[in-house]
């Protein structure tokens, strides 16, 4: 992994250091982008690359002028490494985009940035909208701050302490015998595709989503659901819980609303589909490897 050796061991906190910071990344996040010095970042994966040479792709409280680095909502986020200190900032449009930088995708930077800077950033981009969200209390419309003590936001006014939301949601692998259910959704390029997923309503389980969903995009049911792994995906803020399940029964009909095509794949001839810095990608690998 390319960026890993300067962001590994992610220590989250909320109380700013009181020392002078020397080492320092800002992820200034604008929805689903952040900014980035795009001269320092190889978007395409290279082994023989040194991992120092991931250094600086984001920018430093330093590099970003008065404007940004001055900027009150600003927040802490922790330290990477023992001494690389972590900000985040939700961007202000008002503001020039300093130069030599400019705003990439996080969805489109994940196969080159590693598992733990990936994961500092998936959690910059998820507070910066938590906080750009709720910039008033939603009980009596007032000013909320920040929460020194936990992370939260609070209502001076009416004392309404806001948590980050955390839509937790399955994405599952079903199998039948040898070939991996995979659909196509109407948002999908062509000839891409994916496992099937669904966010999980109030009061139902796990595994009562995961019938549920599989059944209401494909008509098919499932039988023997178990955990695989899970991902936060912060777009904008979902825990994607990665299942495995089989096929039990049912005839393929896709719902025409979301999903437009859906079929069983062997790994011989499995479609365009994510890479494995998703949880979905990760599963297809598995499959791959347990059935090719």
């Amino acid at each position: 992994m390319v960026f890993n050796s300067i962001y590994e061991r992610f220590i989250p906190a909320r109380k700013r250091p009181e020392d002078r910071i020397t080492a320092s990344v800002v992820f200034v996040a604008d929805s689903d982008k952040l900014l980035i010095k795009p001269d320092k970042l190889h978007m395409e994966p290279d082994p023989l690359r040194k991992p120092e040479d991931g250094e600086g792709i984001f920018p430093a409280l330093e590099e970003l002028g008065p404007e940004l680095a001055g900027y009150e909502e600003m927040e802490y986020l922790g330290t990477c490494g023992g001494s690389l200190h972590c900000f985040f900032l939700p961007w202000d449009p008002a503001i020039a985009v300093p130069e030599g930088m400019e705003f990439r995708s996080l969805k489109a930077m994940y196969p080159v940035l590693g598992e733990d800077i990936g994961l500092v950033a998936s959690r910059a981009i998820h507070l910066a909208g938590w906080n750009r969200r709720n910039k008033y209390c939603g009980v009596c419309g007032r000013i909320t701050r920040r929460d020194d003590t936990e992370l939260a936001r609070v209502c001076p006014a009416c004392g309404n302490h806001i948590y980050p939301k955390i839509s937790p949601a399955i994405i599952i692998a079903v199998i039948k015998e040898d070939k991996l259910l995979l659909a196509h959704n109407k948002n999908f390029r062509e000839r891409w595709y994916s496992t099937l997923a669904g966010f999980i309503e109030p009061g139902e389980s796990i595994e009562a989503c995961a019938e549920r969903e599989v059944y209401e995009e494909v008509g098919i049911k499932i039988k023997n659901i178990r955990y695989f792994a899970s991902q936060p995906w912060p777009f904008p803020d979902s825990l994607m819980i990665g299942l495995i399940a089989e096929y039990e029964s049912g005839e393929i009909r896709p719902d025409g609303v979301e999903i437009d095509d859906a079929d069983f794949f062997s790994a011989a001839e499995l479609p365009d589909t994510p890479g494995r810095h998703s949880v979905a990608g990760r599963m297809i690998e598995w499959f791959i490897g347990q059935y090719r």
